[in-house]
């Protein structure tokens, strides 16, 4: 029988990745704790190395103490890439696999972060591929998410997730969709897992269907049934709209869209200066001319050929409330901020009109955000495959004259264990309390 390579590394809520994980209530301290820990395990020639299992220093690691207020994480996946990173900290160098901060003083328990879901766009071909294989909770989460969708899809989601031949293609709606939720879901179920409860919940049009469940609002099955339903729906308009976003002030855009009323509207608000347009083909062909002879930036929404959010929905009303109708939301365990009213709201109130509502309406996102800064959250992690709302959130705190942690969670073409480890070591060193005996149980 074959041994692995790197027996140590196969462990915990992922695998094949080790985090070390380090603190100091000064950077000087965090600083002597590296050269310490560099000495056991590197100590030159002239002294024995500790041969440790990576996973046992790592958990040694976390069993030493209390986190201190200047914080490092150490991000491997042998003892090269770790021991590279501990020496590069204690010589105060900067490592791209080393993330470093000086956490805010908080109340015992640390910061409860937003949980951010987005809309469609997050896409990206074997996004989840890395994590199936080297994480047993993503992977479960994901089973169980194809388990709720099931009884409404004639395909498997971790045969499209694993580009099995003879899937359905993501640039479909009513595939992407249901795609997208499990990846949200499946990545929200990964944070807890490391001990990181979200502190708020927003989703952005589609994404508010995964917030809801992840705030308690709705069981699994239901949020399956809106968004595989939902988005078989939107088949129905397809070929007759698109979607565009546009860097530039709301006010501005409106005013030019008064050329094509009754055409074209604003979709969605995602920040002061990040604005996406809805409506017919033919008008968004004119506007996008007009967008390029003002040398405005501005792209398509991906993998969309439908004008969600536009009149276009109102000939799903009826289908749509029909789908919703079943669906009993409950008292949310988290509090859930809705981008149809752009303000917190009693997750009891998510009924088939409501979703109704969620498709048709301009997404408020810009509103949501602001309330969420207004209420005293700070730290936002974006649940997805790669990060669209950050650029948004990031303009909304700093005309707020605010200041926020934005992280990602995965990143386009970086969606495996280490980029994982790296996003909540990012929220660690923000303050977020993480429990990384999880990397080593």
């Amino acid at each position: 029988m074959t041994k692995p390579a790197t027996p140590d590394l196969r462990i915990g809520a992922v695998t094949g990745t080790v985090p070390w994980v380090l603190s100091g209530r000064s950077a000087a301290g965090l600083r002597a704790q590296a050269a310490r820990l560099l000495a056991r395990l590197d100590p030159g020639p002239a002294g024995a190395a500790e041969a440790a299992p990576l996973a046992d220093v790592g958990r040694s690691l976390v069993a030493a103490g209390a986190a201190g207020e200047h914080r490092a994480v150490v991000i491997g996946r042998d003892r090269a890439e770790l021991l590279d990173g501990v020496r590069a900290l204690a010589e105060e160098r900067p490592a791209p696999h080393v993330i470093t901060g000086r956490a805010p003083r908080r109340p015992q328990g640390g910061t409860r972060p937003v949980f951010v879901f987005p809309g469609q766009g997050t896409q990206w071909a074997g996004m989840a591929l890395a994590l199936l294989d080297a994480s047993p909770v993503f992977a479960d989460a994901v089973r169980d998410c194809e388990k709720a969708l099931s009884p409404y899809l004639n395909w498997s989601l971790e045969d499209v997730l694993r580009g099995v031949p003879g899937t359905p293609p993501l640039d479909q709606v009513d595939v992407v969709q249901p795609v997208l939720f499990s990846m949200m879901v499946s990545l929200a179920r990964l944070w807890r897992r490391f001990g990181v409860e979200p502190g708020a919940a927003v989703g952005h049009s589609q994404g508010e269907i995964a917030a809801a469940h992840v705030a308690g609002a709705l069981s699994l099955d239901d949020a399956a049934r809106i968004v595989a339903l939902r988005s078989q729906a939107l088949t129905k308009i397809r070929g007759r709209g698109e979607m565009l976003t546009v860097l530039a002030p709301g006010d501005q855009v409106r005013a030019m869209l008064a050329d094509w009323e009754g055409a074209l509207s604003v979709a969605a608000v995602n920040g002061p200066a990040t604005i996406t347009v809805s409506g017919d083909v033919s008008a968004m062909a004119d506007f996008g001319a007009a967008l390029r002879a003002a040398r405005m930036m501005r792209w398509r929404v991906p993998g969309v050929d439908f004008a969600a959010h536009s009149p276009h929905v109102e000939d799903l009303r009826e289908t749509l409330l029909d789908l919703a109708a079943s669906v009993r939301p409950q008292p949310g365990a988290v509090p859930f901020y809705s981008t149809v009213t752009g303000r917190r709201l009693d997750t009891e109130g998510l009924d088939a009109e409501y979703w109704y509502r969620n498709l048709r309406q301009t997404v408020r996102f810009d509103d949501a955000v602001r309330s969420l800064v207004a209420d005293g959250h700070e730290v936002f992690v974006e649940c997805s495959a790669q990060p669209v709302l950050t650029v948004g959130m990031q303009d909304i705190v700093e005309e707020l004259g605010r200041s926020a942690a934005l992280m990602a969670t995965l990143r386009n073409e970086d969606g495996g264990a280490a980029r994982f480890l790296a996003a909540l070591a990012e929220a660690y060193v923000h303050g977020v309390a993480v429990d990384w005996t999880a990397a080593f149980a």
